[in-house]
């Protein structure tokens, strides 16, 4: 490999110092230039075996290079460079046939590596696909190393059927990277179904995925598709993936292995060809050790994993995502505004416990309840204070929420340290523990359900289901 000729093209004299000096250390005999014209004489007159080449260049886009590339020769391997760190970036990059994208900054003991794997890659079955059409809106905001990392994987992966697993807290976006993987990929003239798991009873959720037949069970009156029939040909997206009873994960487990399903109260199988992209903000490794989730569907989903991740590890993104949500608001036809620099700050140090979604609500909270054009920190201050943090101590009528938890672990802990088993230990702790914390939190909250369920750090949703599940009465009239 060593010795092997590597064309490189960026106006950054700087940058092609850098690249230059590090890949001769390797042993690579290295060409630079600062503009397209000059790459492509070299790669028309069968020059060089890997072209590194920036988007911007001088006197030509990189991007609009690489089809003309492929064209003359097809397994000549590119590998783009942007300071344009947008989805978008990546993702043409990837439909016109990079073999991988970097954003600026890069580190050089990465491009170093992807050199090296370009290098021994055999490209002779590339295709060129259908470009992506210049969009207004990007799918995904951000322009955070975090965020690099989730478009490059995404952009490698919207033209496969392979199964994903988006991992991320709750309102980190994981819908957003699941429609994106969608709606520039090859499935995106068919259905993007949405399901969220954790809305749908458990008796119901067999029915709602795959259908059922007419008088297969009471009330089935007529024939019903499934979520999987709906969504034939594009993209079924699970969320909460870790909501799912046992019994529909060993269904869904069959769709995985053998492309095809029965519905409920069906004899014929039924084929499908949909791909699969769940999600959760569970763990679900530890899911498996107490029984709850299936270690075999857990890695039949988890074929390529995407972390998304919590916005306090993306503060760079803040400013980027207030423009946007600004941008949203007078869409909606709502008072355009701007928000100051100390602000602004302000909104950098917070650590975002409900992530990207409380940032966007927070933001269309000061277009309408503040009648400034220019919202300042003390305004940014009062609507913080005013939220709650989840899995932080909260103080209602005197009574701190931790507080309540602690007293009844501790009032338990004999009884859970002799519990032999860990199925045992969490039937256990659902006991003695859950209930009694939840029905102590919604005492508290007089009944509020919305407010006990953003102290307990869980979805309403999810706090009616485990109400039912633990037969937990409120009094009427609540919410």
């Amino acid at each position: 490999m060593a010795g092997e000729t590597i064309l490189i093209a960026d106006d950054d004299q700087g940058i092609r110092t850098v690249l230059q000096g590090a890949l001769a250390r390797e042993g690579f005999d290295v060409r630079v230039t600062s503009n397209a014209s000059t790459l492509w004489n070299w790669i028309s007159a069968g020059d060089g075996q890997l072209v590194i080449t920036d988007v911007v260049l001088p006197d030509e886009s990189g991007l609009d290079l690489i089809p003309k590339i492929k064209k003359i020769r097809p397994n000549l391997q590119v590998v783009v460079m942007s300071a344009q760190n947008t989805v978008l970036t990546a993702l043409r990059a990837s439909q016109r046939g990079a073999f991988d994208y970097l954003p600026k900054p890069f580190d050089l003991v990465e491009l170093t590596n992807i050199v090296k794997k370009a290098l021994s890659f055999d490209n002779s079955n590339y295709t060129n696909k259908k470009d992506i059409e210049e969009e207004e809106e990007l799918p995904l905001i951000g322009r955070s190393p975090a965020m690099q990392e989730v478009y490059r994987v995404v952009a490698r992966l919207i033209n496969t059927d392979l199964t994903i697993l988006i991992n991320g807290e709750s309102g980190t976006g994981k819908e957003l990277v699941a429609r994106c993987l969608h709606e520039y990929g090859k499935r995106k003239n068919f259905p993007f179904i949405a399901v969220n798991v954790a809305a749908i009873p458990k008796e119901l959720i067999e029915s709602e995925l795959f259908g059922h037949e007419k008088g297969s069970f009471t009330g089935a009156t007529s024939r019903k598709s499934g979520r999987f029939e709906q969504a034939e040909g594009g993209t079924l997206f699970l969320d909460e993936i870790g909501d799912m009873p046992q019994e529909a994960q060993t269904r869904l487990l069959r769709v995985l292995q053998e492309g095809e399903y029965l519905s409920v109260g069906g004899t014929s199988p039924i084929k499908t060809n949909v791909r699969v992209v769940a999600a959760t903000h569970r763990d679900l490794t530890l899911m498996i050790k107490t029984g709850e989730f299936r270690e075999d569907l857990y890695y039949r989903l988890n074929v390529v994993p995407i972390r998304i991740p919590p916005l306090r590890e993306r503060v760079s993104d803040i400013p980027e995502l207030v423009q946007h949500f600004f941008s949203n608001c007078s869409k909606d036809g709502l008072t355009t505004k701007i928000i100051d620099k100390l602000a602004l700050e302000r909104l950098q140090k917070y650590d975002w416990p409900g992530n990207v979604r409380e940032l966007e609500n927070l933001i269309y909270r000061l277009v309408v309840l503040y009648s400034e054009n220019e919202i300042g920190i003390e305004i940014v201050d009062s609507e913080l204070v005013q939220s709650p943090k989840i899995g932080s101590p909260v103080d209602l009528d005197g009574i701190v929420f931790e507080d309540m938890a602690e007293h009844y672990i501790k009032k338990h802990f004999e009884t859970l340290k002799d519990e032999p088993s860990i199925n045992g230990l969490y039937n256990t702790i659902i006991k003695t523990i859950e209930k009694p914390l939840i029905t102590s939190c919604l005492e508290v909250t007089k009944g509020n359900q919305i407010k006990a369920a953003e102290i307990l750090g869980i979805n309403r949703n999810t706090l009616r289901k485990k109400l039912k599940e633990l037969n937990i009465t409120i009094s009427r009239g609540v919410k």
